[in-house]
């Protein structure tokens, strides 16, 4: 099956695009990448140095296929241990221990083959992911395929990395201000070399080793412990660029693959001040509408007395100024509330009545706001290799200068929300730049080769109209980047669009199972209107399917990888 290249007349017309500036637990016992490399470095003797390398030659050739050996894990799921070269220029060498999950195809006389399910961050657990959302997933994928996934190198089980410890990245957030003060770009540097140089303290010849090319090649061998000719894929958002290398490094091994919140790889890998700016942009317009929305319905927003902008602007300034005590004895200031709505934005619609009273209660100095819950230990579990990630795979100018022009413009730019992010120590996406542009490790393991991935299967491509997280437009230029793919639209609020549209989600699914591709040009536009704010007690006893709120609120979940149904 082929289809022509993305073209001009395929797009919808959605009218002025936004601006465009170009484990399942927390786990924590005893599997860091820092003791762990530590013992295999003891044994094997001293260290080999890592030299440079081109990112884009193949390497690794001839690397031993791991032995799975499957068993019980609970609720339906097996679990298995993987060993895959932990260096791909040394394939026999040292090696990694990377954890997979998988539920078998409920229907084997109907079994297809397996759907990887690539989570996002980078950080994200796949374990988690997979696990998560297994009982979301439409029956024609659940029943039809063997759902597996991994948490990726350096993350979650698989070796977790930590650059900084849970004290550092407290002490860290508690300095970062919601209003940014004159000396905010200078802390920011000086707090990301010592995220850097915490990085190579602890990992020490490992830290270059967790790029997405690496990790592309973990699951390429992983297919074939699987015995799988071909993946059919699902990535989301982070998962997007790991399936994105997959199919330029491994073209022919795509049955089919679906790639949601996509980012755009030329930008995020080489051009990385072009991929942050729309970032932060996005952002504050996603905040922009919350506002609009809150001034034209303040009976349902409860929040700013006729005015919120100027209500939540005041309020970033007055938590900087009087942080309000939680009863975990840590304070919450303006940064707080920039951190919650970040992670907490990608729900869309349906969530703005819950930012109206939580703004509310945070105006009223209440604790219970779910926008004062700082940052959690789990969060920083996933924080720390969100930045070694990004920076193994984004090739920065070293220049300071032009680091303090990027972020001041995006900072400017976006002062509602960039503004704290731009400035804060290195943590998410956008905001890696001060730590990358610093990073003293050769980037062996990243991608630098062509993105079409030629003689693929077809790509099915969905982008967000209003996506806070990967802006739509990335959607467009991947779906342009590769030969053959086809662009899927939601006309929608909100980080990425299977599961939250049932349009959307009827027609990955289609792709996924069946092969069947949606019409050029299809737009969806069914996403779930702001919804009423339900009780507490109901929020708190909520589980499965529709607890991605309780959870982010509960400080201990900080990503985009629940699935919810469509309703």
């Amino acid at each position: 099956m082929t289809i022509d290249d993305v073209r001009a007349a395929d797009m919808p017309d959605l009218g002025q695009p936004r601006p465009n500036l170009d484990t399942h637990t927390h786990n924590r016992t005893g599997r860091r990448l820092t003791a762990i490399l530590a013992a295999a470095t003891l044994i094997s003797g001293a260290a080999t140095s890592i030299a440079a390398a081109s990112p884009s030659t193949p390497q690794g050739n001839g690397a031993p296929v791991p032995v799975l050996s499957w068993s019980d894990c609970t609720g339906g799921f097996e679990c298995s241990d993987a060993a895959v070269p932990l260096d791909y220029r040394d394939p026999h060498g040292r090696t990694i221990t990377l954890h997979m999950i998988r539920h078998r195809a409920a229907d084997p006389a109907q079994r297809v083959g397996t759907l990887w399910m690539e989570p996002g961050g980078p950080g994200s657990s796949g374990l988690s992911f997979a696990r998560d959302n297994y009982a979301d997933l439409p029956s024609a994928l659940r029943d039809r395929f063997d759902v597996v996934s991994f948490d990726p190198r350096g993350i979650g089980t698989s070796s977790q990395v930590e650059c900084y410890s849970d004290d550092q990245y407290d002490a860290a957030v508690a300095a970062t201000k919601g209003v940014p003060g004159p000396d905010a770009f200078d802390t920011a540097v000086k707090v990301a070399a010592d995220f850097d140089q915490n990085c190579v303290t602890k990992l020490g010849d490992t830290a270059g080793l967790f790029g997405t090319q690496y990790v592309a090649r973990d699951i390429d061998l992983l297919r074939q412990a699987l015995g799988e000719q071909q993946l059919t894929f699902y990535g989301r958002s982070f998962g997007t660029y790991v399936g994105t290398v997959y199919a330029a490094m491994f073209p022919h091994r795509v049955r089919a693959m679906a790639l949601d919140g996509a980012y755009d790889p030329k930008h995020y890998a080489d051009q990385p001040y072009a991929y942050d700016e729309p970032q932060y942009v996005a952002l504050d317009a996603a905040m922009d509408d919350f506002l609009d929305w809150c001034a034209q319905n303040q009976t349902q927003c409860g929040f700013g007395d006729g005015d919120p902008r100027a209500a939540f602007t005041a309020l970033k300034s007055d938590l900087d100024a009087n942080p309000v005590q939680l009863p975990t004895g840590k304070k919450a200031n303006g940064f707080t509330l920039a951190y919650r709505l970040l992670f907490n934005m990608d729900a869309g619609k349906v969530i703005w009545p819950s930012f109206g009273q939580a703004l509310h209660q945070a105006q009223q100095r209440d604790p219970n706001s779910f926008l004062l819950r700082p940052p959690s230990p789990a969060s920083y579990d996933q924080l720390n290799p969100n930045t070694v990630v990004s920076c193994n795979d984004r090739d920065f100018p070293t220049s300071l200068s032009k680091l303090e022009r990027h972020v001041t413009a995006s900072a400017d730019e976006a002062p509602l929300l960039g503004a704290p992010w731009a400035y804060a120590p290195p943590m998410y996406d956008q905001n890696s730049a001060p730590a990358c542009v610093q990073w003293p490790v050769e980037r062996v393991s990243r991608y630098g080769g062509s993105y079409r991935a030629a003689g693929s299967a077809p790509i099915l491509v969905i982008g967000t109209t209003h996506d806070p997280d990967t802006p739509y437009q990335d959607a467009v230029a991947l779906s342009r980047t590769f030969d053959n793919a086809r662009l899927l639209t939601f006309d929608a609020e909100g980080h990425t669009a299977f599961g939250r549209s049932a349009c959307v989600t009827d027609a990955v699914a289609s792709y996924l199972a069946d092969l069947t591709l949606p019409k050029a040009g299809t737009v969806c536009s069914d996403e779930v209107p702001p919804a009423t704010v339900p009780a507490a007690s109901a929020r708190s006893a909520s589980t499965g399917s529709g607890s991605q709120y309780s959870e982010l609120r509960d400080g201990v979940r900080d990503d985009h990888d629940l699935i919810r149904p469509a309703r």
